[in-house]
């Protein structure tokens, strides 16, 4: 069954999750009631971390009309529902640990989420990159980092027929006609130029790539200060994760496909790691913009640690989840805490994926590229 919320979902700078390994793309997600004794380490978590990450939701849910239905009704449906605890969360934002624990498990049923009965599920992570990059080109900043094109358009299949929720097809409009718009390689080899989209040029072909799989990034400049830069639109060709391809042709295991191997391997090959790159179709535009971090589709600035990127086909967007997971790594140390959907990603499809946005910088990059865990989760959704 479907769990929508697409009306809560603002217009927002969506990362995108890391590369991974193909999952199940699809499923029927069914919730199954529990009790809060049952969360495997509940009563560890400081719940007080994220709190303010659900109050960010709250801000946007008070935007939405208070009449409006949401669909499925597995929950209370209306926005309307939504707001009594949103106020109560305010209330108990400054209360101690057990305070905020109780605001929680009285406002709140958790049900375990599971994919046909399947309860184990993939979890990554994603992260703010850095690069270094110029507002002109020279020799050393080569690679544009584009715009939004003017003819590039969206559109929602839903609108047409019930059957095609979810589905969001792009291209370009010629002679009043959709047509596919350039892929990855077609841009890369110019098709483009002289239309004024370059924002900013980056020094490497390699970053900017992965640029493209997190969405979302810092650009730092000559002079030492930093852009910050987000998701503005994509071409609307398949995402095509590299990784795969890697392992497809012998070069890498399975076991050892992470962002890490895959940026190693793209350094010490540069002319076929631009060859492999651009097996890649899909292609993102971006925007400048200023805010203290970058913007999930909920349109809220992510919290590190505590926003997670799911499918909107099955989880609302604003919902606390409880997350039970391991950390990457050989120690397999639990990662168990509270969660909040406010962010999708083109990589991640089904009613168990999620994506946990891990932060900014080059250890951010380190855990994320790492992340290929298995895991659980469990909805809260208001009793």
């Amino acid at each position: 069954m479907a769990l929508l919320l697409s009306l809560l979902a603002a217009c927002g700078l969506p990362l995108i999750p890391t590369e991974q390994p193909a999952e199940i793309p699809w499923g029927d997600l069914r919730p199954t009631l529990t009790s809060f004794d049952e969360l495997p380490g509940w009563k560890g978590d400081r719940l007080s971390e994220a709190l303010p990450a659900f109050l960010k939701s709250c801000a946007k849910l008070k935007t939405v009309a208070p009449d409006v239905t949401l669909e499925p009704k597995l929950a209370p449906s209306r926005i309307s529902d939504w707001l009594p605890i949103c106020a109560a969360a305010a209330r108990v934002q400054s209360g101690t640990e057990t305070e905020i624990r109780y605001f929680f498990e009285s406002h709140f049923l958790p049900y375990r989420a599971s994919n046909d009965g399947q309860a184990q599920g993939l979890f990554t992570g994603y992260y703010e990159a850095e690069l270094r990059g110029a507002w002109q080109p020279d020799t050393t900043y080569q690679y544009p980092i584009y715009g939004l094109p003017k003819d590039l358009v969206s559109i929602d299949l839903e609108k047409f027929t019930p059957k095609w929720k979810g589905e969001v097809i792009s291209g370009r409009l010629r002679n009043n006609k959709i047509i596919p718009f350039p892929t990855r390689a077609e841009i890369n080899q110019g098709v483009l130029k002289g239309q004024q989209l370059e924002l900013l040029w980056v020094d490497s072909a390699i970053d900017a790539f992965f640029l493209h799989i997190q969405g979302s990034g810092r650009v730092v400049l000559p002079d030492g200060s930093q852009v910050r830069i987000g998701f503005a639109g994509r071409n609307g060709h398949r995402y095509t994760p590299i990784g795969r391809e890697l392992v497809a042709k012998g070069i890498l295991n399975s076991d050892a496909v992470s962002m890490q191997t895959i940026q190693a391997w793209l350094e010490a090959n540069p002319l076929a790691g631009l060859r492999l790159m651009d097996l890649n179709k899909s292609y993102i535009f971006f925007r400048i913009f200023d805010g203290d971090g970058p913007i999930g589709a909920q349109g809220v600035v992510l919290t590190p640690g505590r926003s997670l990127a799911v499918d909107r086909t099955f989880i609302p967007l604003g919902a606390p989840i409880w997350l039970n997971t391991t950390e990457p790594g050989k120690s397999r140390k639990p990662l168990r805490r509270l969660v909040i959907a406010q962010d999708t990603g083109s990589a991640i499809k089904g009613p168990v994926r999620g994506d946990l946005f891990v932060g900014y910088g080059r250890a951010a990059g380190i855990m994320a590229g790492a992340m290929k865990q298995r895991g659980s989760y469990y909805l809260l959704l208001p009793k």
